[in-house]
């Protein structure tokens, strides 16, 4: 069952890493290094303490974070191992019914990306269709380095809204 906002003002640190560590990729940290900023008034502040932890978070491990994204439609999806939330994310966004061609052009994307920037390409798949994903793809493509990983941290904020919405539950 999923928590309301008053338990997880009221649970204990353990029990606040299980409900939200997943929020952000793979980086627990954030939940964790959250929890002292209890209580929260609402779903909304929540979100913006989970995001100032990660944009106050040293650049190496901003860094880490970004690295922790799967690519899109990449290897691990074809392999059946994306995490269950970006396994969903992706699927709504079309990337699990791409044709050939499309994900030869995904594939050629995610590879110039990653060799340029040094991470993979972040953008809220919830939030996209496969069409806007490779619009964006192209265009981000010819961004400053900083400029880019801002940008990535920006769509883990929203990928992490998203997933808060769906792991908390409305209080009455």
């Amino acid at each position: 069952m999923q928590p309301t906002l008053g338990a997880l003002n009221a649970c204990d640190r353990e029990a606040f890493v299980d409900a939200l560590g997943h929020l952000f990729e793979h980086s627990p940290w954030v939940a964790e290094e959250t929890f002292d900023k209890r209580p929260f008034e609402s779903v909304d502040g929540l979100h913006a303490a989970l995001c100032a932890t990660m944009l106050a978070a040293p650049a190496g491990r901003q860094l880490a974070l970004v690295r922790a994204h799967p690519d899109l439609a990449g290897r691990l999806a074809q392999a059946g191992q994306l995490t269950d939330s970006s396994a969903g994310e992706q699927a709504a966004a079309g990337l699990d019914r791409l044709t050939a061609a499309e994900a030869s052009e995904i594939q050629r994307l995610n590879d110039a990306y990653q060799a340029r920037f040094g991470f993979p390409f972040v953008i809220c798949a919830r939030l996209n269709d496969k069409e806007t994903i490779l619009a964006a793809m192209r265009s981000r493509s010819g961004s400053t380095p900083e400029a880019e990983l801002s940008t990535a941290l920006g769509e883990i904020a929203k990928i992490a809204r998203l997933r808060l919405n769906d792991a908390v539950t409305k209080e009455n």
